[in-house]
């Protein structure tokens, strides 16, 4: 079992994603991002997206009720159907859903985001959650029968509330039930890089215990993401590679060592 995030940056290459996929022997699952799409959307609606830092450091979109309808129109509308749509079209014969579908990813809403403003402590409510929970029944009956499952946000939260989740925690959750040997993340990067603003400066490979120490070294988003790489390996041992998807074989450019690989 293969577990393959395909990140929503806009120069992602999907259909040669799509493509390499279409190759593998191996089953997989499919979690995607659309977060260049959303952010496109949402600017031509005339509602732009609004990031919000914890006190805590760490940092996330604010959802409101808006936000999240333009979240379901892109992650859930536009980017799943036409990755589902690759996916037939490279003999791939995918099954598109959403966290609410079926309930396939629940979620337990957030009860806010404590920030700082204007030098006054403040709660912020919105339409998120922490996912907690995959509907592995179902997933599996569509893995059995090979049907390929292509998932996206929004999640669905304990009081049947659609709701935005991060992807970096669905990715675990996954792990944790179907105990992946390989987990890829396709990013718009060569790779983890010492710095951010240096594409030569590609981390090759990394250790487990490395994680810890480099969360403790960054802020805002990275931060939290690479909590969310700690976590994948508490489902078991398995192989994390972060890898360029803008190539014209963003998957087969994984498999073959490029990119960052985490043991």
């Amino acid at each position: 079992m293969i577990i393959v995030k395909i990140g929503g940056g806009a120069g992602i290459n999907v259909e040669g994603a799509i493509s390499d996929l279409a190759e593998l022997k191996e089953k997989f699952i499919i979690i995607h991002g659309a977060n260049a799409l959303r952010d496109q959307l949402a600017e031509d609606l005339g509602s732009p997206k609004k990031t919000v830092t914890s006190v805590s450091g760490y940092s996330s979109v604010l959802t409101d009720e808006k936000a999240l309808d333009i979240m379901m129109m892109a992650y859930a509308g536009l980017k799943n159907k036409r990755i589902v749509e690759l996916c037939q079209q490279k003999g791939i014969n995918a099954v598109g859903l959403s966290g609410i579908d079926g309930k396939v990813i629940q979620s337990k809403r957030n009860k806010g985001i404590r920030v700082r403003e204007n030098g006054k402590l403040m709660l912020l409510k919105d339409f998120s959650g922490k996912a907690f929970s995959i509907n592995k029944e179902l997933l599996d009956l569509l893995l059995k029968n090979n049907y390929t499952p292509v998932l996206c946000v929004p999640t669905i939260d304990e009081n049947n509330i659609a709701t935005n989740s991060e992807n970096d925690d669905i990715v675990a959750l996954l792990q944790n039930e179907f105990k992946a040997e390989k987990i890829i993340q396709l990013i718009e990067a060569p790779g983890f890089l010492e710095d951010k603003n240096k594409p030569d400066s590609l981390v090759k490979e990394m250790s487990q215990n490395e994680l810890e120490k480099r969360e403790n070294e960054v802020e805002g988003r990275m931060k939290r993401k690479i909590l969310a790489l700690r976590k994948l390996f508490e489902g078991g041992n398995t192989t994390v590679i972060i890898s360029d998807g803008r190539t014209a074989n963003p998957i087969n450019d994984a498999l073959n060592g490029k990119g960052t690989t985490i043991k």
